[in-house]
């Protein structure tokens, strides 16, 4: 297995990596507890400083290095968590960061970079191409590498977090961890496992980006051709060859979500806990669907929280379509005066809110045959949708369902 990961090398990392990080104690979750018949815990690591749990394995590596080490400048790949923690550690130890982030990385987490004082250089469609690039220049220039997952310093820093849980939770029961490269994952489930050899660790991967399954199916690291996945932060093709084995021996169980349950993942925790997380963060908390966790103490952890205003208005419209909260239709009508106030008239007796109409005059040739009218209401639910729909029909017409747009 290599190193060895230490309960000593946990508690010496804990004491260095709680000088700079935010206390992110645990938030009961009323709304998943009602919903999974558990009692849910969230860990809001988006909460923590940079906006994500990695500030803690780059704070903990960089104080490992030695002076000349640090004064040769540092350089990491990230999609941008890493990279913010690696930029903020990195200036607090008074060494020049240098992050090399592939082309589609979020614009908020460049500029987040950027103002902690460190140079971006984007490289690259994922972060595999981004790494490579990174390693690269590391050679050439003489600057250290910084892995943003596969070295066990790092895993031990970010491992702090089960340290943190099990002090806020004694009898936690199961702990739901995401991964993408799987630092994280080793740090949580080798500390938790050393304090509380009982508690099921639980990985939480996007179904575009499972590289981890695919490993951990074929008994060794697996390079997945290709990743696709709104997870950018978890958008990894090979899993850490150095930390495999912990992962291996660690992890209890992996479940993999696909990206429309994250979307809807991220309007429950809006709408119920009033927080913001990345769609990586939110793989714990969708993976609560996937299990039966009922009367177990259970902490999803929320790994970050950086997600740009783009992404955020897009996600909120996808989930809102995905939950029926908001859908389209088509209706044939004749091109007569009134036909609009009628169609309107059922769907606002129906307490149907509509946000947008297209008339559609050129469907047919005939226009007094038929004209098309699109609607697009707002509504409470799939159930509401439905009697809408009922309504229409008895109406008389034939609503054909559409895909929305807003």
């Amino acid at each position: 297995m290599g190193q060895e990961l230490t309960l000593e090398q946990f508690e010496k990392a804990y004491e260095i990596v709680k000088g700079v990080t935010l206390d992110t104690e645990l938030v009961y979750s009323d709304y998943f507890s009602e919903q999974t018949g558990a009692k849910v815990y969230l860990k809001p690591e988006n909460m923590q400083r940079t906006g994500a749990y990695k500030v803690r394995g780059a704070y903990y590596k960089i104080s490992t290095l030695t002076e000349e080490e640090r004064a040769r400048g540092l350089i990491t790949a990230s999609a941008g968590n890493h990279a913010q923690g690696v930029a903020y550690a990195a200036r607090a130890f008074g060494a020049k960061a240098t992050i090399v982030m592939p082309k589609e990385t979020p614009l908020i987490k460049i500029n987040r970079t950027k103002a902690l004082g460190a140079e971006v250089i984007l490289h690259g469609s994922v972060y595999d191409e981004a790494c490579d690039h990174a390693l690269k220049l590391a050679k050439e220039k003489g600057y250290t590498f910084i892995h943003p997952f596969d070295d066990p310093a790092v895993a031990t820093g970010q491992g702090t977090i089960a340290m943190e849980i099990i002090m806020d939770l004694p009898l936690v029961d199961v702990i739901l961890v995401p991964v993408g490269g799987g630092g994280l994952a080793t740090g949580v489930s080798t500390l938790a496992k050393l304090l509380k050899p009982n508690v099921k660790v639980i990985a939480v991967e996007p179904e575009g980006a499972a590289c981890l399954k695919a490993s951990l199916e074929a008994g060794k690291p697996v390079t997945l051709d290709k990743v696709s996945t709104i997870a950018d932060g978890t958008a990894v093709k090979t899993p850490g060859k150095t930390i495999f084995p912990y992962l291996q021996k660690n992890i209890d169980e992996l479940i993999t979500v696909p990206d429309e349950e994250l979307v809807t993942a991220f309007l429950d925790m809006v709408e119920n806990h009033k927080i913001v997380c990345e769609n990586s963060g939110l793989l714990t908390v969708a993976a609560l669907r996937h299990g039966d966790f009922r009367k177990k103490k259970v902490v999803s952890i929320l790994s970050g929280g950086n997600m740009d205003v783009i992404t955020m208005s897009s996600v909120v419209q996808q989930g809102l379509i995905l939950r029926d909260r908001i859908f389209s239709v088509s209706i044939l009508l004749p091109d007569k005066p009134g036909e609009l106030s009628r169609v309107t008239g059922v769907i606002a007796k129906e307490n149907g809110n509509v946000i947008r109409l297209e008339h559609n005059q050129f469907v047919t040739i005939n226009r007094s045959a038929a004209v098309e009218l699109r609607i697009t209401m707002e509504t409470f639910g799939t159930e509401h949708k439905e009697s809408i729909i009922a309504a229409l029909e008895k109406g008389g017409y034939q609503p054909k369902v559409i895909r929305a747009s807003l």
